[in-house]
C-alpha cells in the first residue's frame, strides 16, 4: 500500500519544518525555540490540547478521534548534538558547534504531519498523545517525563517511536521483537599509587602498569564470563596518565563503555568489572576508586507489539520484522519499561552515518515515517463499523 496522497501532500511542509529545526538546533533539555515551534504548528492544526514544559522543554499534544477509546502515545525526540556540521547545505545549523547530526528534527516533522494529518480526519476511536521529547542525546529526557507523571497524566496505555537509519533500505521498516537497542553504562577507574623517579621503579606503587593489566583482565568479562550466545560489548576508550618520560605517575584512570541486551547481562558486565578492579588493586598494591554510572536500559520490544507496527508498517512501505540488534542506546527504553510498545528503524538511503558532521536527515522519507503513525493510530484504535 503506498503512501496515502494526502500525506504525500505534506511532503513539502514537513521539509520545511525540517529544514528549520535542522538550521536551528537546541541541546539536551534546553529545547526552547524547537518547543516553541512546535507549539505554534500543534496550535494551528487545531489539536484538541498542547501541554508544555514537561522535563523542561517537552511538549504533550492530545488529538480526540470520533469516537471515545483508549490513548496511544507517538514519541519523537528533538534534541542535537554539541558538532560542528560540514554538509555544506542551504539549511545547515547556524548555530556554532551544534547540530542536527542524528535526524532528530527530520523525526519531528513526520511526527507533526503525522499530528496535522490526524487533526483534520480523525479516523480513530480514542485519543494519541503526540509527545515530542527534548534530551534523548544523553540528557534521559524520557526518563524525566515518566518522572514527572507522563503515562499516567495522559493515560496512555502503549507508546511507539521511531528512528531513522542511514545506509538501510530507503523507505523500509525494521523492527524485531525483544531486545533492539542496548544498554549503555559506563565505568571509569582511577588508580592511586605511589609516584616518583622513571629510573628507580622499585621506590615506587606503579599504577601505569596496574592500569595496563587491568585494561587486559576486563577483556575477561566478554571471553570467559558472558555465555557465548549473549552479546555484550565491554571497551576501554580512555587511558591517562603520566607527565613525562622519567616520571612515573602517582595516578591513572580510564573509562569503558558497556553494552548489553539485557538486564541480567547488564549486571553480570557490573559485577565481574567491580569485582575485577578490585582483584586487579589489591594485587598490584594500588587504590582503585570505581565509578559505574548507570545509562540507559536496553530498548526491548514488546513481542505483541513488534508484530502489531510490522502489521501497521506493511501498509505503507516493505518491512523487515526480524531485524538486528544494535549495540546503541536510546532513552525511549525508559518509556517501553512503563508501558507496552515498540520501537523501530526506517531505512535512509545511503548517506554519512549518525553523529557524523557530514550527516542530514533525508526528507524523502518523511511521508513514510508520518504514513506508519497515521496508521498506526488508525489501527491501534479502530472506529467500530456497523452494518446498516
Amino acid at each position: 500500500m503506498p503512501v496515502p496522497n494526502s500525506i504525500q501532500a505534506l511532503t513539502e511542509d514537513m521539509k520545511a519544518w525540517r529544514h528549520y529545526l535542522h538550521a536551528n538546533p537546541e541541546l539536551d533539555l534546553e529545547c526552547f525555540g524547537t518547543s516553541a515551534f512546535i507549539a505554534d504548528k500543534l496550535a494551528a492544526f487545531g489539536v484538541d490540547e498542547v501541554h508544555e514544559g514537561i522535563a523542561r522543554t517537552g511538549i504533550v499534544a492530545i488529538i480526540r478521534g470520533s469516537a471515545p477509546g483508549p490513548t496511544i502515545g507517538l514519541r519523537a525526540d528533538m534534541d542535537a548534538l554539541p558538532m560542528e556540521e560540514t554538509t555544506g547545505v542551504d539549511h545547515a545549523s547556524v548555530v556554532p558547534g551544534k547540530m542536527h547530526a542524528c535526524g532528530h528534527d527530520g523525526h519531528v516533522s513526520m511526527l507533526l504531519g503525522a499530528a496535522k494529518h490526524l487533526a483534520e480526519t480523525r479516523n480513530f476511536a480514542g485519543r494519541v498523545a503526540l509527545i515530542f521529547q527534548p534530551g534523548e542525546e544523553g540528557a534521559g529526557g524520557a526518563r524525566l517525563m515518566i518522572e514527572e507523571g507522563l503515562m499516567e497524566r495522559f493515560g496512555i496505555e502503549r507508546v511507539f517511536a521511531m528512528h531513522n537509519w542511514p545506509n538501510r533500505e530507503k523507505g523500509m521498516f525494521f523492527v524485531r521483537p525483544g531486545p533492539i537497542m542496548a544498554s549503555v553504562d559506563t565505568a571509569t577507574v582511577t588508580l592511586r599509587g605511589v609516584g616518583g623517579h622513571g629510573a628507580m621503579p622499585h621506590t615506587t606503587v606503579d599504577p601505569v602498569i596496574a592500569m595496563a593489566s587491568l585494561v587486559q583482565a576486563l577483556q575477561t568479562v566478554v571471553a570467559r564470563n558472558v555465555p557465548a550466545l549473549e552479546q555484550v560489548v565491554v571497551s576501554v576508550t580512555q587511558i591517562h596518565a603520566g607527565s613525562a618520560s622519567n616520571i612515573i605517575p602517582s595516578e591513572a584512570w580510564m573509562t569503558a563503555t558497556i553494552r548489553a541486551f539485557t538486564p541480567e547481562m547488564r549486571k553480570l558486565a557490573e559485577d565481574r568489572i567491580r569485582a575485577i578492579v578490585a582483584g586487579q588493586a589489591a594485587s598490584f598494591g594500588v587504590e582503585a576508586v570505581l565509578d559505574y554510572d548507570l545509562g540507559y536500559p536496553p530498548t526491548i520490544n514488546d513481542a505483541d507489539e513488534a508484530a502489531f507496527v510490522a502489521r501497521v508498517a506493511a501498509e505503507v512501505a516493505p518491512v523487515d520484522a526480524d531485524t538486528t540488534s544494535e549495540m546503541g542506546a536510546e532513552d525511549f527504553a525508559y518509556m517501553l519499561n512503563a508501558r507496552p510498545g515498540a520501537y523501530l528503524f526506517l531505512g535512509a538511503g545511503p548517506g554519512a552515518g549518525l553523529h557524523n558532521a557530514g550527516y542530514d536527515f533525508n526528507d524523502d522519507i518523511a511521508p513514510v515515517g508520518a504514513a506508519f503513525f497515521v496508521r498506526a493510530v488508525e489501527m491501534a484504535l479502530p472506529l467500530n463499523v456497523t452494518a446498516s
